[in-house]
């Protein structure tokens, strides 16, 4: 029988083989073991310079608005109007319905205007309502209306109230100064008096108050003038306030302010328009009245006209608070 030839190399070659077999399964083995081995995810530390989130404004009270148009009842409509009950039927229904204002948003903005026109007098009435939302998470929409709300005021020429009274400096003190003797002195302790002269002498410069008070006839000495009062016809730089003027109101949503203007139309026309704006948290509501008259008729009356747009703009406030 033959034998096998033998072949030089084939025995290291194969013994090769199985070692890079045996590698390679350590090698895999060793990797998922590792793997297997790893931290978890939740003993992940958290930066620690990361800190805290940032606090998020709160949003307003309002998220709807309602249906402006049918806000306001028709007893109300019938004393801001007197003009439409001069009307037919189908006019008047007309002029008590209103005609909404044309706005994308219903949620954020709405608005109607009402009109009825005669001919010696016509009446308008607009209603304006939004809702302001900020869309900076670190300001409320309180405060962003807040923002809006003064643009409003100071362009109607309103100045803001102040926030809080000045604060008085305290009088400043006058060091001491060292006598001779090494004591400290008063500054005011020796100083001498203004009205110590010689007889017949007058201090140069001035004459003192009190020495009109101080004269034995009652009269001012000689080389001085006294105060004349103002004549009873004399007109005052600033007329006195009468309570009618553009204000602030009180007692009116978060903060509001009145407008007044009064204008010419025409040859013979005028024109008031009376401006109610208030802010109830993230809403602000504009009344705006206006009364025209044209001919021989009076101008509109400024005490009327405030008083009905006063009078709407509270109504709308308790609706807001519905």
């Amino acid at each position: 029988m033959q034998r096998k030839r033998y072949t030089p190399g084939r025995t290291g070659s194969t013994a090769r083989s199985t070692a890079v077999v045996l590698t390679l399964g350590l090698g895999l083995g060793i990797g998922l073991t590792g793997c297997s081995a790893g931290t978890p995810a939740d003993d992940i530390a958290v930066d620690a310079k990361a800190g805290p989130a940032a606090p998020v404004a709160p949003p307003g009270r309002y998220r709807t608005l309602f249906e402006p148009c049918g806000a306001i009842p028709q007893a109300t409509l019938k004393d801001l109007l007197p003009g439409a009950a001069a009307l037919a039927d189908a006019e008047r229904d007309k002029a008590y319905r209103g005609t909404a204002s044309v706005t994308y948003d219903t949620d954020r903005r709405v608005g109607c205007t009402w009109k009825a026109d005669t001919p010696d007098i016509s009446h308008r009435l607009m209603l304006d309502i939004e809702r302001v939302v900020s869309y900076d998470t670190a300001v409320s929409d309180d405060d962003r209306a807040q923002e809006v709300y003064v643009r409003k005021q100071l362009a109607a020429g309103i100045p803001l109230p102040p926030t809080a009274p000045p604060t008085t400096a305290p009088p400043a003190t006058t060091p001491s100064t060292p006598t001779a003797s090494g004591r400290p002195q008063d500054s005011t302790q020796d100083a001498p008096s203004p009205r110590a002269t010689t007889p017949g002498s007058t201090a140069a410069g001035a004459t003192k108050a009190g020495d009109v008070a101080d004269a034995p006839s009652g009269k001012p000495p000689a080389g001085t003038t006294a105060p004349t009062a103002p004549s009873s016809g004399a007109t005052p730089s600033n007329p006195s306030p009468t309570g009618l003027e553009p204000r602030v109101l009180e007692g009116l949503g978060n903060v509001a302010f009145l407008d007044d203007a009064l204008s010419t139309v025409g040859a013979n026309g005028h024109q008031r328009a009376v401006s109610v704006v208030f802010r109830t948290s993230n809403v602000i509501v504009t009344v705006s009245y206006r009364e025209q008259t044209t001919g021989s008729a009076e101008a509109p009356d400024s005490t009327e006209l405030q008083e009905k747009a006063r009078n709407l703009a509270r109504l709308l406030a308790e609706r807001l608070e519905e």
